[in-house]
């Protein structure tokens, strides 16, 4: 029957997927520590580049920043208040967002009017798979 040639593809593909992301996670973490392993090799060398295979190799250092825990707040506030307004946006995170207004279609049938027009929503059916 058909129905049950494409279950069971389904089942083979989401198998497949799942291998390879385990597959990508390995990857990268094998890239990160050979990555780590030629930083120490070049700055042992005091070498900020190098060329081999037709590839050029370049030593760089990146700045990362983020909130501490509860802080954002607070770094929001000190950022409009020296002139860097500009650079806090307000926003909702979108699975908020989804589970609310889920969440208002049950309780109500509909959003309100004004906030259905600022917003595409629509559902979408898929197939959720379970060992038995």
């Amino acid at each position: 029957m058909e129905l049950f040639d494409i279950s069971d593809k389904l089942v083979i593909l989401r198998d497949r997927k799942k291998e390879l992301e385990d597959e990508l996670k390995e990857v990268n973490s094998d890239i990160t520590e050979i990555e780590e392993r030629l930083v120490a090799a070049m700055v042992a060398e005091e070498m900020q580049n190098f060329t081999r295979n037709g590839k050029q190799f370049i030593l760089t250092s990146r700045t990362y920043a983020s909130a501490k825990s509860g802080m954002m707040p607070a770094i929001c506030d000190w950022m409009k208040g020296h002139e860097l307004g500009d650079m806090v946006k307000e926003s909702v995170h979108p699975q908020t967002l989804q589970a609310w207004v889920k969440e208002k279609i049950e309780e109500a049938g509909a959003l309100p009017k004004e906030l259905g027009e600022m917003l595409n929503v629509y559902e979408k059916s898929g197939i959720s798979i379970r060992k038995k």
